[in-house]
């Protein structure tokens, strides 16, 4: 029933004022206290499934994008950055909502949602499982080709509502974000709640292998060899790893170019709600 209600909706476009975006494979947690950031969110997801975990005490809520990469490590660690804001908080329990994947040829959906519920119930605390929009349940079906119905969610957290979403800016650094996901990254928490501080890097990664080569391929093969899902993808993804590609072959060793002083890049909301960096030495 939570499924059919969420699918009935239509995304709502959520601007980048109070939102903090997370690409896949990162995750942010932060509580209703958060003067900077109101709501959490991330699309794009045809095989990844979105997890928001929140915490009915404390009101600490996490939003991450996995791909399958280790899940029980990734949800060992979104449990523990909701429990450490929850610690104090007598009252109120975990609750978890998945979305995203649909009933792709490889299957990789449906292992990825076996995954996460295994890995959910294997922890030690009780973990009280709200919305399942997943795989088969998040799943269309056109001209005999499948496509996911929900590509994209975002919770407010001071109200805990979860919507359809989608975004039009994915920023600050999407591209340097996202060529941190290609070169492999584990799952990275970007978001400091207690100082209200995005903060990315430093990231390091070696020359990425036939970048060139990959640069030189036509769409189709770019559709057909990066994605887990080729047709079901939305219209941006080959633009959106052209620009990736681009930006790991301008920066071969990221800790020359982008991080030679080992800091990360770091970004407060300015008055107007948008992500603005802020000097290193001023922290």
């Amino acid at each position: 029933e939570k499924a059919k209600l969420l699918r009935s909706q239509p995304a709502q476009i959520v601007e980048p004022k109070g939102l903090l975006y997370v690409q896949q494979r990162e995750f942010a947690v932060t509580t209703p206290k958060d003067g900077s950031v109101s709501i959490l969110g991330s699309d794009d997801a045809t095989t990844c499934h979105i997890v928001v975990l929140r915490h009915t005490g404390s009101g600490a809520t996490c939003l991450t994008h996995c791909d399958g990469s280790d899940t029980e490590a990734e949800v060992s660690l979104i449990m523990s950055s909701v429990k450490s804001f929850s610690s104090s908080t007598g009252c109120g329990r975990l609750e978890v909502h998945l979305v995203g994947g649909f009933n792709d040829d490889r299957q990789l959906s449906q292992k990825l949602t076996n995954q996460l519920l295994r890995a959910f119930d294997l922890q030690p605390e009780d973990v009280h499982l709200v919305t399942f929009c997943v795989t088969e349940l998040n799943d269309r079906e056109e001209q005999d080709i499948h496509f996911p119905i929900i590509y994209g969610i975002a919770v407010n957290v001071k109200t805990a509502e979860i919507f359809p979403a989608t975004f039009p800016v994915k920023g600050p650094d999407e591209d340097l974000r996202s060529a941190h996901t290609l070169t492999g990254a584990p799952l990275t928490n970007i978001y400091d709640a207690k100082t209200e501080q995005l903060r990315i890097g430093p990231y390091f990664w070696g020359p990425f292998p036939h970048v060139d080569f990959w640069l030189e391929q036509d769409d189709a093969q770019i559709l057909q060899n990066l994605s887990t899902s080729p047709l079901a993808e939305p219209p941006h993804f080959v633009s959106h790893i052209r620009s990736t590609l681009t930006f790991l072959k301008e920066h071969p060793f990221p800790s020359r170019s982008l991080f030679p002083d080992r800091k990360p890049r770091i970004y407060k909301k300015n008055e107007e709600g948008l992500w603005e960096q802020v000097c290193s030495d001023k922290i």
